[in-house]
């Protein structure tokens, strides 16, 4: 599944911004959305896994987002969750760069530094995320499953000083970080190189400051502090493998090829430009314009040189389906598939080419594939969106409305996740597993809904009655 809006998976947990949306107009409030793509999620928990590990985390329990948003900002949230702007990855010069800003991430993670900060002056936008425990909640999405993600509460999502740390954090966490990347036998001298090129931040207004720095303070003392760190690590003369180098121009050609204008990245990387970064933005930039031949003649002369790369055929797959040629999108996404079959987008990218066939033998297929990804990720809501369609094409109306439960359950509609929850009932075999499951949710929705109701009531005055006459 690439970053593609229309393609974006619905199913991520995020902030609680639920709450926040319900302050504004929907038209005020400022539409943002999360990217899912598994090259690029592969490329970041390569990235993050070993820093995670040498910091004591455990990978498995540190969620990562990718946040589609073209300002520089990086942050940390409680349930140890790091969220990356696209424009943190695009302004990367290269991987040292970003893994050390992952590493300061970790840090504060690793520091709980979260917990401890005080949020006394933070703003109403803060006061609110703190107010739902920083917790994770289904996202907004759109019926057609687009996944697009509003982030309400203020003008820019990259804005966001909920956690903005004291300078005493910060330098902590620089420390840890350089700790980070000596443990992994890697050079810190990319995150001073980051700071570096962005110190003139420190003396621009908090207005004007690119969100990360409004967050994260910069000094020349912080500077200096990791100077000296980073200079008694035996690996400070480290430099990025080749691999890590490709890996990072590829995700950088990826990205801009999904979230920039095709003129523009024809002008980034023009015909003459040869090499497989190139290409590769050239074959969604193409595709973005409508050039259906070119698109695949450029995604194409990459699959020649890498028949093994999964995501070049995935690209392939979902350029032939948004073109309307869904039968010709199933052959690269089986292969993709097959060449990465742990991959639950992969599986939800399959499933849909085989859906809209709408043939027995596909529709069967396509449904165990969508089982089998919402094993791996059970509050994927577009799998389930896919699962109620391929259901009712099958005709199996019950698992068709249990599905639907599920979809809405988990874009957070309790409301019409409990009504179809209750109609599913009425058809499921009793005490089979989704009947049991649909009166999990109908209990919690029952719950989650007198909650609002009496909190729309507000509390009950106080009556005090004397016990004298």
């Amino acid at each position: 599944m690439t970053v593609f809006a229309s393609r974006l998976i619905d199913s991520l947990k995020v902030l609680a911004f639920v709450m926040i949306c319900s302050l504004l107009p929907l038209s005020q409030a400022h539409a943002q959305s999360l990217l899912r793509d598994t090259e690029i999620e592969a490329t970041l928990r390569d990235y993050t896994d070993p820093i995670l590990r040498a910091a004591g985390l455990n990978p498995s329990s540190v969620d990562i987002y990718l946040v589609n948003d073209a300002s520089l900002n990086a942050f940390v949230t409680r349930g140890q969750n790091i969220f990356l702007h696209s424009g943190l990855i695009l302004e990367a010069d290269n991987p040292n760069q970003l893994k050390g800003v992952i590493a300061h991430e970790a840090g504060h993670i690793a520091g709980g530094h979260i917990v401890r900060s005080d949020y006394g002056n933070r703003s109403a936008y803060g006061a609110m995320l703190i107010a739902a425990g920083v917790g994770i909640a289904a996202i907004l999405a759109g019926e057609s499953g687009a996944g697009a993600l509003i982030l309400g509460g203020s003008t820019q999502f990259g804005g966001i000083e909920a956690l903005a740390y004291s300078r005493v954090n910060e330098s902590a966490a620089d420390q840890y970080a350089a700790q980070y990347m000596e443990r992994t036998q890697q050079s810190s001298a990319g995150l001073i190189a980051f700071f570096e090129r962005f110190r003139a931040q420190e003396v621009l207004s908090q207005a004007r400051r690119y969100p990360y720095f409004r967050g994260h303070p910069l000094s020349a003392d912080r500077i200096d502090a990791l100077r000296e760190k980073v200079a008694e690590s035996p690996y400070t003369a480290n430099v990025d493998s080749d691999e890590d180098m490709h890996a990072h121009a590829m995700m950088q050609a990826k990205l801009r090829g999904f979230l920039e204008g095709p003129q523009l990245v024809f002008s980034r990387y023009p015909e003459t430009d040869q090499s497989k970064p190139a290409r590769y933005a050239r074959s969604v930039a193409y595709f973005k314009a409508a050039d259906l031949k070119n698109a695949i003649r450029n995604i194409d002369s990459l699959i020649a040189e890498e028949p093994n790369n999964p995501y070049f055929h995935e690209l392939k797959a979902q350029i032939l389906h948004e073109s309307g040629q869904g039968e010709a999108a199933i052959a690269p996404a089986r292969e993709a598939l097959r060449l990465a079959p742990d991959a639950p987008l992969l599986k939800v990218s399959l499933a849909q080419s085989l859906i809209d066939t709408r043939q027995t033998q596909e529709l069967d297929e396509a449904i165990d594939l969508l089982k089998s990804a919402q094993r791996q990720e059970p509050d994927n809501s577009y799998s389930w969106y896919l699962l109620s369609r391929a259901y009712g094409q099958v005709g199996n109306e019950p698992l068709a409305k249990y599905a639907t439960a599920e979809r809405h359950y988990a874009i957070g509609d309790i409301a019409s996740a409990r009504s179809f929850a209750q109609r599913a009932q009425e058809d499921l075999p009793r005490n089979s597993p989704q009947w049991r499951r649909a009166s999990d949710i109908i209990v919690v929705a029952d719950t989650q809904l007198a909650k609002k109701r009496s909190q729309r009531r507000g509390p009950k005055p106080l009556t005090v009655t004397s016990q004298y006459r």
